[in-house]
This record gives structure tokens, C-alpha cells and sequence, in this order.
């Protein structure tokens, strides 16, 4: 599909004449893939079912049993999916030495299945591929848990420590991870153009960076299929299907 819109054009130009890229992305790059969104009318995952509140999820056994029930009997599009043109073209830009770091709102851990190295990758919501006990941080891999699920019926507490379980993923009521927060500011602060890929821009603290970023004298970048709240502060916006867009202006099949 060859997508040349004066739009994406102007995109294509800017990332040309960057020296330091960061990329900013949401659940709008991984749609692609199979994954629905969270807030999109009708077909959003909070549409479907009220997320459990961390404040809950620690306070009752009850409801910790309830949010395994859902991970291990709900949708599987998550682990099933696999990179599209959208993640692809993020990990070239990246390899490329064009982009510095994305900083991404999802927990699909699909910008690292595309090539994109951890050391590159600023979670800021965590990761649903494992999960982690919340007093001493050891992990446990979800087959290991899913396995446990199955043969008793329950997610015991942390076989080190005794402390609850919970899938590396930030929920809501939790605390954002001060250090992937640092540096994302610290990444953004450096950058002379920032790419908004796939995020409606509506959940803080993660959408203040774009306009951190204008604010100290980047271009900005939004691409998006939906218009978002900070459109009148980008350089350029481009308003398509985020897999052909990108695919194009990085030059990849």
C-alpha cells in the first residue's frame, strides 16, 4: 500500500532531519496485531469488563483469585500476537540510530519481539508477559502460574517471601514506576523530534512527555487514526492507518 499524503510526507522529512528521535506509543500500534484497545467505543477492553483497582487486588485473596481467573480464562489475543509494519518500523528507526528510546504505554512486550532491545524500551504501564512478586521482585513466568492455576485452582503467595503475586503489569490506583518515569523524562528532554504513535493522549502522567518535549523546543510528531486532545501542539499529524503510514516513511516491505 503506498501511502503519500502531504502529511506523511512532511513526517518522512522531519524524521530525516533528526538527529535524536524518541518514539512515544500506544494500544492504537498494536491493534494491528489483534490486540484491542482499551477505550475504544464498543470494542475497547474496559468496555467489556471493570478493571480490578490495585488498592482491591492487594486488600482481598478474593479478588487476587478473581483477576487470575480472568488472565487465564479471558482474551489470549495478547499472547498470540506478533509484530505488525508499526512495531517493525519503530525497531528500524531504532537499529538505525535515528531513535533513542520509545517510551511506550503497552504491556504487549511486542516492540522487543520486533527487535527493539530492553535497553532501548521505557515501560511505563510494565509488562503482561511475566509477573513479579510486589515485596521482593522475584519473578515467575505465567506458564509456571497458569500450570499452578490449573492444578489448584489459585495463585499461591511468593514461594521466597510469602508476598502477593501480581502480573508485572501497572493497574489502576498503582504508582507509576518511578525509574522508567525518570527516564523517559530524562530520554524526552534530549530529543529534537517526538513521535506519538498509536496513544489517544488522554491518560497522565504518560501524555504530559509530548508536551514536555514541545515545551522545551522539539518538533512533534502525532500519528494516530483517531484526532487526540494534543493535535494542536504537534509539527505534523498524521491521521491513517499506522502500519502502511510508517512502513512507507522508513522504507520497509
Amino acid at each position: 500500500m503506498n501511502v503519500r499524503s502531504d502529511e506523511i510526507e512532511q513526517l518522512r522529512a522531519m524524521i530525516d532531519a533528526a538527529e535524536r528521535i524518541v518514539i512515544f506509543t500506544g494500544a492504537g500500534i498494536s491493534t494491528e496485531s489483534g490486540i484491542p484497545d482499551f477505550r475504544s467505543p464498543g470494542t475497547g477492553l474496559w468496555n467489556k469488563i471493570k478493571p480490578i483497582e490495585f488498592q482491591d487486588f492487594v486488600a482481598s485473596d478474593d479478588v487476587r483469585q478473581e483477576s487470575w481467573r480472568r488472565r487465564f480464562s479471558g482474551d489470549r489475543s495478547m499472547e498470540n500476537a506478533v509484530p505488525n509494519n508499526g512495531h517493525r518500523a519503530v525497531a528500524q528507526l531504532v537499529k538505525a540510530g535515528k531513535a533513542t528510546a520509545v517510551i511506550t504505554q503497552n504491556v504487549d512486550n511486542l516492540h522487543q519481539d520486533s527487535g527493539v532491545e530492553d535497553r532501548n524500551i521505557i515501560e511505563l504501564h510494565g509488562n503482561a508477559q511475566y509477573a513479579k512478586c510486589l515485596s521482593c521482585e522475584t519473578r515467575y513466568e505465567l506458564d509456571d502460574l497458569e500450570d499452578q492455576y490449573k492444578k489448584r485452582g489459585r495463585i499461591d503467595p511468593c514461594g521466597q517471601c510469602n508476598g502477593i503475586i501480581k502480573s508485572a503489569t501497572i493497574s489502576f490506583g498503582q504508582a507509576m514506576p518511578v525509574t522508567a518515569m525518570e527516564r523517559a523524562r530524562r530520554e524526552t528532554s534530549t530529543c529534537d523530534l517526538f513521535i506519538v504513535i498509536g496513544s489517544s493522549l488522554v491518560v497522565y502522567p504518560a501524555a504530559g512527555f509530548p508536551e514536555y518535549a514541545k515545551q522545551l523546543g522539539a518538533r512533534l510528531a502525532i500519528v494516530n487514526r483517531e484526532e487526540t486532545p494534543l493535535d494542536y501542539l504537534a509539527d505534523v499529524t498524521v491521521h491513517e492507518e499506522i502500519g502502511p503510514s510508517l512502513s512507507y516513511v522508513v522504507g520497509i516491505n
